[in-house]
């Protein structure tokens, strides 16, 4: 060995460090965090578990964008996490597709979510407001448009529809707990008694409607977690907390939506436990009207008993449902683009009262924006998608040996696919995350039950 091989400078390794801390320099100028080397550090250890774990990326993903954990806890906001896991995602989701760790299908329920995403893709260029539809379409709606094929493809095993069950019931009793203290504490109440949650960071969860929305999601798994047979003491004591504290934290919120849909929810666990209809609907009206009176609809600022005869709520949500009637009917092809409804109210109300009206309902939100064809378009997957539930129960129901996990999460996709049709009367969620994660986990629950179960499956693939 030379000795002047030991003191010659290697010029290969300086340009290799000199490229690697301009990187990292460019990296933190456009994302200044302190937390930016914690993560360059550990940036070797992600891509591992991101090749390794797709799956639980994905979830995770889906868990921070809708319901919004990063908002629930403002000290992670820095960090980027729903940017992170989406790239994350993505890239695990391409590296396994190309090593064929990861196996893409195809199942007959993508075909109507795939011509409505079509038709919103197209409504945009015709939109009244091209520039707000794009930027919901890429904000929003393409990410869950990839999750939708992600997750599918992702979840393949019984354990991990178990760990999809208990994430979503967990993340709906975090949200929970913490609008049961911000009540408690009168932290970031509207209409004086509302409870919200991120309120003033802006968060999504800050509007009292769209903070029930997200609890009720996991009110359909919790419920179902704590009632079927056969699941394990932890998830049925994780299910009952959740349950019980999604509970009271949407009686905490007063949406209407909300109450209606959390006793849809639990109207579908109650149907498979009481076989008398006439008890079942007496019992259904009593609660439903006590569900009312323990949440103070009365004493609420808009919408509560001092107001006579249809009260200002309810006349504004009219107003605005028959705005988005005309909307449909002036434009029956493309309606007037995503997230524009508010953009087109003035144009298309009948009846102006001095301020815009959101649309509360997913049926007419979605009429209006899409326009009489995607509404049909959307008509068409959701009763896809219920029929494809109702034949995986019956197909469940006719094996000698019940899978627990398996009727779990079906029992619980049926109660969230319910909750989102009952409550979708009031509250508007045609194009944001659950009507697409029940698809997703609907498509990936019929693949798994084919292969577990030696009674054969009704066809599902072409």
């Amino acid at each position: 060995m030379r000795q002047g091989s030991i003191s010659s400078p290697s010029y290969g390794g300086t340009v290799i460090a000199i490229g690697a801390t301009a990187v990292f320099a460019i990296c933190w100028y456009a994302l200044p965090t302190p937390f930016l080397p914690l993560l360059i550090g550990l940036l070797p250890l992600a891509l591992i578990f991101t090749v390794r774990f797709p799956f639980f990326l994905g979830l995770m993903f889906i868990l921070f964008s809708f319901f919004r954990l990063h908002e629930a806890f403002p000290a992670l906001m820095p960090l980027k996490l729903p940017f992170l896991l989406a790239a994350g995602t993505l890239l695990s989701l391409t590296v396994n597709l190309a090593l064929k760790n990861t196996t893409a299908y195809w199942d007959r329920l993508y075909l109507p979510f795939i011509c409505l995403f079509i038709l919103t893709t197209i409504g945009i260029f015709f939109s009244s407001n091209p520039a707000e539809s794009g930027a919901f379409w890429k904000d929003t709606y393409i990410k869950i448009a990839i999750m939708v094929f992600a997750l599918s493809w992702t979840i393949r095993t019984e354990r991990q529809l178990a760990w999809a069950a208990r994430a979503i019931a967990l993340s709906g009793l975090v949200i929970a707990l913490i609008a049961i203290s911000n009540k408690m504490a009168g932290i970031g109440l509207v209409e004086g008694s509302r409870v919200t949650v991120g309120r003033d960071i802006g968060s999504m969860l800050g509007d009292p409607n769209d903070l029930s929305l997200v609890m009720l999601f996991g009110a359909a798994f919790a419920i179902s977690l704590v009632s079927s047979r056969g699941t394990h003491w932890f998830d049925k004591l994780i299910g009952l907390t959740g349950y019980c504290a999604i509970f009271f934290a949407i009686i905490a919120t007063q949406s209407r939506g909300g109450l209606l849909g959390v006793a849809a929810v639990t109207g579908v666990i109650l149907s498979q436990k009481i076989k008398s209809k006439f008890l079942l609907g007496t019992v259904g009206l009593l609660a439903l009207s006590l569900l009312f009176a323990l949440a103070g609809i009365d004493d609420r600022q808009s919408g509560g008993a001092h107001e006579e005869g249809i009260d200002e709520s309810a006349m504004g949500r009219i107003h605005a449902w028959n705005a988005a009637f005309i909307m449909a009917l002036h434009n029956p092809f493309t309606g007037v683009g995503l997230n524009n409804f508010l953009n087109n109210y003035f144009d298309y109300s009948s009846h102006w009262d001095g301020k815009t009206h959101a649309v509360h309902s997913t049926w007419f939100g979605v009429m209006a924006e899409t326009g009489l064809l995607g509404f049909a378009v959307f008509i068409w997957m959701v009763l896809a998608l219920l029929r494809r539930l109702l034949t995986q129960k019956k197909f469940l129901a006719q094996q000698d040996v019940q899978n627990p996990t398996l009727v779990a999460v079906t029992t619980a996709l049926i109660a969230g696919f319910t909750g989102f049709c009952v409550s979708g009367t009031f509250l508007t969620q045609g194009f944001i995350w659950p009507i697409y994660i029940i698809l997703a986990m609907t498509i990936a629950m019929c693949r798994i039950a084919a292969k577990c179960n030696t009674k054969s499956l009704p066809k599902t693939e072409e």
